[in-house]
């Protein structure tokens, strides 16, 4: 009773807020002011909130995307003795120096410059305090809302309120332990390190990191959206727009692991002309069979195959079998072609997803949780691209590297590679076939009630040895032909 009361007081708070008579707000301005007012979770939702334009309308939605993710630093004395107490040491036997003015302060931590003390210029991130039960409180009153219009509003619980929630949930938990984001820096860094994909990942200083300090590689760069500044350093900005295109493909498409939270405050030029980014808190994952579905979808609408597209979003389970599908790929043309009938650097892939979802209630579509963190992330960074050159369309820098991966996915060389990995676990197993079934044929003879001679036994097995070597020789010589096949479609790609 006592935290409905609660949830309640703040649900007048919006209210209140969103009820002041100022003709110059709109509405989702004024939603913008109501979150900034009740504090850190709240601003952390309207920014989640701002990417469904299906829930709230693109309006709504281009007003929330305007929530400052900032708040007054909390004292430097509290930030000292926070990592004093997380670390075990004093800060000064820690760091040569420690500036005591942050250098960023966001809704749930501040950042620090500091040289530790062989020397190293880091970034020293804490987590404000008290933060964690500010969040706990605010995600209650979330549930309670979702689950309300779960049990109550039978036309929203295709949105799946209570998942979305969860997945905010989630995506809150790794924010407020730091170890979390120490090890996402690292696997992204593990990841893309072999690659040249222009994409730099601050180096983890694992001594000076516990669950509420982060202690990083100092990141020395040019903001990435202070294009004048990029132009007087030489740098290219389309260059910088291909390198965050590749980057973000790389990432989403073949590892299935991609920093979730591009926004211009993230992401920096190196004097190498190299981006950097920085603040890995949000970081989402796909599974293989999401990706493939990705990236056909993209792909069937960057080339016009609206039939493509609609039947990848019933493969995927995406709209109701039940559903017509002739209507469905009507109605991802209806969406798409004023769109795509645009010259390639007017098309918007955020606002033709945005579209695609108000469709969404016609066909009765699922909202996929899974997938929440790419549009967010897509919206983004396109919003990044246009910054560098509105002139060039960023996905149009991708689209080659989308269709060559789902060609490997889905094309012959991929299938072939799918047999010849088949049959080489088959081969792998066969000695241990013929051993078993020997083995079985010898314990028939020892049981009770069913009596084999020996001659027979040796008989069964010599007839078996013969047939198996048949097919071990078949199957030799359809994997050399499969090898031979599967490079030579290399060669030619």
């Amino acid at each position: 009773m006592l935290n409905a009361v609660r949830n309640l007081r703040r649900l007048f708070v919006i209210a209140t807020v969103l009820a002041i008579p100022n003709r110059r707000l709109r509405k989702g301005q004024r939603f913008a002011l109501a979150f900034e007012r009740l504090g850190p979770t709240f601003i952390k939702f309207g920014q989640a909130l701002s990417t469904r334009s299906d829930l709230i309308g693109d309006e709504m939605a281009d007003d929330l995307g305007g929530l400052r993710d900032s708040l007054p630093p909390f004292p430097t004395s509290v930030a000292r003795a926070i990592i004093a107490e997380q670390l075990g040491a004093p800060i000064d036997s820690l760091f040569s120096t420690f500036d005591d003015v942050p250098v960023a302060a966001a809704s749930i931590a501040q950042v620090h410059h500091a040289v530790t003390k062989d020397g190293k210029t880091v970034a020293v991130k804490i987590l404000r305090p008290g933060i964690e039960k500010a969040f706990e409180r605010d995600l209650g009153l979330f549930e309670w809302i979702a689950e309300i219009i779960d049990q109550h509003v039978s036309r929203l619980r295709r949105l799946k309120p209570v998942e979305v929630v969860e997945t905010f949930r989630e995506s809150v938990f790794f924010e407020l332990d730091l170890r979390f984001e120490a090890a996402a820096a690292t696997e992204l860094a593990d990841n893309i390190s072999a690659q040249n994909l222009g994409l730099k990942i601050p180096a983890v200083f694992w001594n000076l990191t516990s669950r509420r300090v982060l202690t990083t590689e100092w990141v020395e760069g040019i903001k990435i959206q202070d294009v004048a500044a990029i132009k007087a350093q030489g740098f290219d900005p389309d260059a910088i727009l291909s390198k965050l295109a590749r980057s973000l493909f790389y990432q989403v498409f073949h590892d299935g692991f991609f920093h979730a939270d591009l926004h211009p405050g993230n992401l920096f030029v190196d004097r190498n002309g190299d981006i950097a980014a920085v603040d890995f808190g949000i970081m989402g994952r796909l599974d293989l069979k999401s990706r493939i579905y990705m990236a056909e979808i993209l792909r069937g609408f960057l080339t016009e195959d609206y039939a493509h597209v609609a039947q990848i979003h019933f493969t995927a389970g995406y709209v109701p079998a039940g559903k017509s599908l002739p209507m469905f790929t009507q109605a991802c043309m209806a969406v798409a072609k004023p769109i795509i009938g645009k010259p390639l650097n007017e098309i918007s892939v955020a606002n033709l997803l945005g579209q695609m979802f108000k469709i969404a209630g016609e066909f009765e579509m699922e909202t996929q949780p899974q997938l929440l963190l790419l549009q967010k992330t897509m919206v983004v960074t396109e919003g990044v691209g246009r910054m560098l050159n509105p002139n060039v369309n960023m996905w149009e820098l991708a689209q080659p590297l989308i269709e060559e991966w789902a060609n490997d996915q889905f094309g012959i060389a991929a299938k072939m590679k799918s047999t010849a990995q088949g049959g080489i676990g088959f081969a792998k197993h066969l000695p241990m076939m013929m051993e078993q079934a020997q083995q079985t044929l010898q314990n028939l003879g020892d049981k009770d009630g069913i009596k084999i001679h020996p001659d027979s036994i040796a008989v069964l097995t010599r007839s078996r040895q013969k047939h198996l070597n048949r097919r071990l020789f078949l199957l030799w010589t359809a994997l050399v032909i499969a090898t031979i096949f599967v490079v030579s479609i290399s060669v030619r790609q």
